[in-house]
């Protein structure tokens, strides 16, 4: 497959268009692009719009010479991805500051050494929007937008970012795996899920560490989060994490079909 990234973002910041989620705009079909310029314009949340700013105002004393992105992060990567990565939300000193969702911390480190290493990123290190990194047949989204404090996004502002994902998820037309990052991220796009119309098991498939979860059309398998509390103390390790991503790719391989056809994108 061609190494096509679809990054909206880059040196010049794009468009602003603030409008509801769940609206189209003007011409009536949607695109990735529309996507990403209402979700950088979103001020939705209060309590998020508030720290993100804060943290982009304060920054960290080993980012002084970044000027901080503090606005909601888009999704990236390839819009014919078969491949969907949902994590919970940008870090506030990662994304908040690169303006690229797992670009600039510990947990990007780990999740792009083992897209790369399995052949999903032309290189392993993301440290920046201008660093080079091309997604390779794989799509990564959030949760939720916009930094949380404590990371904990409360539920009225799971919702309130709910519509990206299904429109994402709707875009991405050759979908075939996800892999969520954590229980709440695979309960976020459960959700997703079955609001765009697909039947999501009862009761709710429970979370466990590579476990594959069939939601026809397209394959579910779990991760832990690579976060460094989890890292550091042995639940994920890179071993681990890469098992979760071979077995993406032996089902990408398999050949499983398309998850919508281009008139029901359109």
């Amino acid at each position: 497959m061609v190494a096509t990234s679809l990054i909206f973002y880059g040196l010049r910041e794009p468009t602003i268009v603030r409008k509801s989620p769940n609206r189209q705009t003007a011409g009536g079909r949607d695109s990735l692009e529309r996507v990403t310029a209402e979700v950088v314009g979103c001020r939705r949340c209060p309590r998020l719009v508030r720290y993100r700013q804060e943290i982009a105002r304060s920054q960290r004393a080993a980012f002084r010479d970044w000027e901080y992105w503090g606005r909601p992060v888009p999704g990236f990567g390839d819009p014919r991805a078969r491949l969907l990565v949902v994590g919970l939300a940008p870090a506030a000193h990662g994304g908040n500051r690169t303006g690229r969702v797992f670009t600039g911390d510990r947990s990007g480190d780990w999740l792009f050494r083992a897209l790369h290493r399995n052949g999903f990123a032309n290189q392993a290190a993301s440290v920046s929007k201008s660093d080079g990194l091309r997604l390779r047949d794989c799509y990564i989204a959030a949760a939720v937008r916009c930094a949380p404090p404590g990371n904990r996004p409360t539920p009225a502002e799971f919702r309130n970012c709910q519509a990206y994902l299904e429109r994402e998820v709707r875009l991405l037309t050759a979908l075939r795996v996800v892999v969520p990052l954590g229980a709440v991220a695979m309960d976020a796009f459960l959700r997703t899920w079955r609001a765009i119309g697909h039947d999501v098991p009862v009761p709710k498939p429970r979370f466990r560490h590579a476990a594959t979860v069939s939601l026809p059309p397209i394959e579910l398998i779990a991760s832990y989060h690579p976060s460094q509390r989890n890292t550091q103390t042995g639940l994920l390790t890179e071993t681990m994490l890469d098992e979760v991503f071979r077995g993406a790719r032996r089902l990408l391989e398999e050949g499983r079909g398309r998850i919508f056809s281009e008139d029901a994108a359109s």
